[in-house]
C-alpha cells in the first residue's frame, strides 16, 4: 500500500498523510469472528491508572486472529484483505476447505484468491506457516511463537520481519527486527514473509484530533508543571530540570533506564541484545 497525501487546505492537512486503503476489500468484517472490545482507559483491574494519557477514541470491535495456525495440512483460500483498527498490519480472511473461516495477519504480497496452508510439509511462500525446523536458514519470517503451541508473539507489527539465522539442537537462532539475536525452540511455528502495510511507518498523524480518535489524550511536559506535580516543574521562566537527567513524575530515570527484570528466566535465550549491548 502507498501513502496518500492531501492538498494543504488547512494547516493540519498540510502535514497529514494516511495509508491508501483503496486496494483493500471493501466489505464488512466477518461477524462470527468479532468480539466486543471494552475500553480500559489505561486502568488495571483495580481501577487505577497504570498507563497515562489514554481514554476516549472511536468505537471498535476486536477481530479474532488465529495466531496459532494449528489446522495442519488443510489448504485455505484468501477471501478478503481487510483493515483492522486494533493493529497496524492488515488482516486476511481465509476459508478452509471444510468451510471454517478465520482471520490471519496478512503478509506482504498476499492477494485475494491465493491459497495458504500450515504444517510441516507446506511450501516456503508468504502466508504459509511451518515449524522452524522445516524452514530453511536465511528465510524471512514473522508471527513467531516463543513457546510451542502458545501462538505468535514475535514480529507481528506492520512491515516487520525476522530472519532465521541458524538451527542447532533443539533451538533456532533468530535475528529480530530490533537487532536482538535470540534462541527459540525449534518446534515453534512461524509464518513465511514480511508483515503487510510496510508504509505504515511513513504515515504522519498531522493533527491532535486524529490522535484522540486513536484513544490518546493530551500529554503535558513536566517542565511546564508546578514542582508539586513534577520533578521538572517550577522555577522562574524557562528553567532547566536541575537534575543529571530527565525523570518520570515519580522520580525514576526516564531515558536509558533499563526496566527489564534482572535474572529473568528467559535471559538465557538471548544471545545478543539489541543495539549490540
Amino acid at each position: 500500500m502507498s501513502i496518500k497525501v492531501y492538498k494543504p487546505t488547512t494547516n493540519a492537512r498540510r502535514n497529514m498523510s494516511v495509508t491508501d486503503y483503496s486496494k483493500l476489500s471493501k466489505v464488512e468484517p466477518e461477524r462470527s469472528l468479532l468480539e466486543p472490545l471494552n475500553k480500559k482507559s489505561g486502568r488495571n483491574s483495580y481501577g487505577r491508572i497504570t498507563v497515562r494519557h489514554r481514554g476516549g477514541g472511536a468505537r471498535r470491535k476486536y477481530r479474532i486472529i488465529d495466531f496459532k495456525r494449528q489446522k495442519a495440512d488443510v489448504p485455505a483460500k484468501v477471501l478478503t484483505i481487510e483493515y483492522d483498527p486494533n493493529r497496524s498490519a492488515f488482516i486476511a480472511l481465509i476459508q478452509y476447505e471444510d468451510g471454517q473461516k478465520s482471520y490471519i495477519t496478512a503478509p506482504h504480497g498476499l492477494k485475494v484468491g491465493d491459497t495458504v496452508v500450515s504444517g510441516a510439509s507446506a511450501d516456503i511462500k508468504p502466508g504459509n506457516a511451518l515449524p522452524l525446523l522445516n524452514i530453511p536458514v536465511g528465510t524471512f519470517i514473522h508471527n513467531i511463537e516463543m513457546y510451542p503451541g502458545k501462538g505468535a508473539q514475535l514480529a507481528r507489527s506492520a512491515g516487520i520481519q525476522a530472519q532465521l539465522m541458524a538451527k542447532e539442537g533443539v533451538y533456532a537462532l533468530l535475528r529480530l527486527p530490533s537487532g536482538e539475536l535470540r534462541n527459540v525452540p525449534i518446534a515453534c511455528m512461524a509464518t513465511i514473509g514480511q508483515v503487510s502495510n510496510i508504509d505504515h511507518e511513513n504515515v504522519k498523524i498531522g493533527k491532535a484530533g486524529r490522535k484522540r480518535h486513536m484513544g490518546w489524550r493530551p500529554t503535558v511536559r513536566g517542565s511546564v508543571m508546578n514542582p508539586c506535580d513534577h520533578p521538572h516543574g517550577g522555577g522562574e521562566g524557562k528553567s532547566p530540570i536541575g537534575r543529571p537527567g530527565p525523570v518520570t513524575p515519580w522520580g525514576k530515570p526516564a531515558l536509558g533506564y533499563k526496566t527489564r527484570k534482572k535474572h529473568k528466566a528467559s535471559d538465557k535465550m538471548i544471545v545478543r541484545r539489541r543495539k549490540g549491548k
